[in-house]
């Protein structure tokens, strides 16, 4: 009988798994190198005692990724559709970031996941031509839209993430007694800007708001759908916390604890792996490596792909197209022209000096887009465009303010890197 039990179980928790999907992809493309560096970089100088920002900023993307999803299900419009109801600026915001935001994203992520390439085969190809490679791959394995492809793709790269990144912490051996302590919120002296970017970083930005997209293309499309996304976001984001729980213990036990500075920016990353080399052997260094790849390729990869049918819906909807119009669609004109905007102009930025109007642009733009979403989610999601039992609560008002204001605020700093940062 109980053999009986236990089987019967397994095959519950087995048939639980089978239904997280979108999550893991909003999770996998959200957390890219930056969020990696912003959390290393903080372990490296303040050790634990950021361990409780980490925690606070899963946290608010869990209820910033349900809000988006909930009013998906509830409505069975995109979230796009929902800001249109808040009025015609909504589009005049949207419509210039998404252009501006594709062409600068994407040479980034070309060469944020070439850079690891560079220093696993030191003997081959040049930062360039890696980058355009993975411009391609990226480029050929979203063209044709399938979301079942996508999703198998981000849960290999979300697994090779796991190991490398916490296996990297556990050889590093955590201090556990000041874990604990790293829990109690404080803002250590001169640690103000790290505290925001690692409470505001951990996993995402204009592509939480994809994450209602991945729902239709897995079939979820009714509230009868909503008690599974909330496990599969729930779930898909605790291991995001995970994820950078790790990188701050290896930031705290290999750099912090040794004084040892790894550089800045992506090379970070690379830093890390030279003295993973050094520590525990030529082996573990190229491992990390390998993740560290997988982290900035899947992030490309779920881009590619779910910011294109973000624009698909965004440019058919302003047209006045049904919803149902098959350009609107994966595999449809719009977001094929997407997917060549992300791939093509974006290589040509990586053979040009800094583009100074285009990066100010970018910066700009993105500094508003967190606080956009906490506050129009609060608009939508406290007003009749949601069914009465599917608006927000005390709680998810309280939530959603405090995210506002913490996004608000690491705006404000992305806003004055991105002008000192030109001027």
């Amino acid at each position: 009988m109980n053999d009986h039990g236990g089987e019967q179980e397994a095959r519950q928790v087995r048939a639980r798994w089978k239904l997280v999907g979108p999550g893991l992809v909003v999770a996998g493309t959200g957390v890219g190198a930056g969020d990696l560096v912003a959390t290393l970089t903080a372990g490296s100088k303040f050790g634990y005692a950021l361990l409780w920002a980490v925690v606070l900023g899963t946290l608010f993307k869990i209820a910033l990724v349900e809000g988006a999803g909930r009013f998906t299900l509830a409505t069975g419009r995109t979230i796009f559709q929902g800001w249109q109801t808040l009025g015609r600026w909504t589009g005049w915001y949207f419509g210039p970031y998404i252009v501006i935001w594709g062409v600068v994203y994407g040479a980034t992520a070309m060469s944020s996941s070439a850079l690891p390439l560079v220093a696993l085969f030191p003997d081959g190809p040049d930062l360039k031509v890696w980058a355009i490679a993975m411009g391609l791959a990226g480029f050929a394995l979203v063209w044709l839209g399938r979301y079942g492809l996508v999703e198998k793709l981000m849960a290999t790269f979300v697994g090779i993430m796991f190991t490398t990144v916490v296996g990297a912490a556990i050889l590093a051996t955590p201090n556990l007694p000041e874990m604990v302590g790293g829990l109690a919120p404080r803002i250590p002296e001169g640690g103000l800007v790290n505290t925001l970017a690692v409470a505001g970083g951990v996993g995402g930005t204009i592509t939480l708001a994809a994450y209602g997209y991945w729902l239709r293309e897995k079939g979820w499309s009714t509230p009868g759908w909503m008690r599974v996304m909330r496990l599969d976001n729930s779930m898909a984001y605790v291991m995001t916390g995970i994820f950078v729980v790790a990188m701050l213990v290896v930031g705290a036990e290999l750099l912090y604890s040794s004084n040892i500075a790894v550089g800045t920016g992506d090379r970070a990353l690379i830093g890390l792996s030279d003295v993973l080399d050094d520590r525990y052997g030529e082996f573990f260094g190229k491992l990390f490596l390998f993740g560290f790849w997988a982290s900035s390729f899947s992030s490309l990869l779920g881009v590619w792909h779910g910011v294109s049918l973000m624009f698909a819906d965004y440019l058919g909807t302003s047209r006045g197209l049904d919803k149902d119009d098959p350009r609107m669609h994966a595999r449809g004109t719009y977001y094929r022209a997407y997917v060549l905007w992300l791939t093509f102009p974006s290589m040509a930025l990586l053979f040009l000096d800094e583009p100074v109007a285009v990066i100010l642009a970018y910066g700009v733009l993105g500094s508003i887009f967190m606080p956009f979403l906490a506050l129009t989610l609060l608009g939508l999601l406290n007003t009749d465009r949601v069914p009465r039992e599917w608006r927000n609560g005390l709680l998810g008002n309280v939530v959603l303010s405090i995210c506002a204001v913490m996004f608000i605020a690491v705006g404000a700093n992305e806003l004055y890197k991105a002008v000192t940062g030109v001027f």
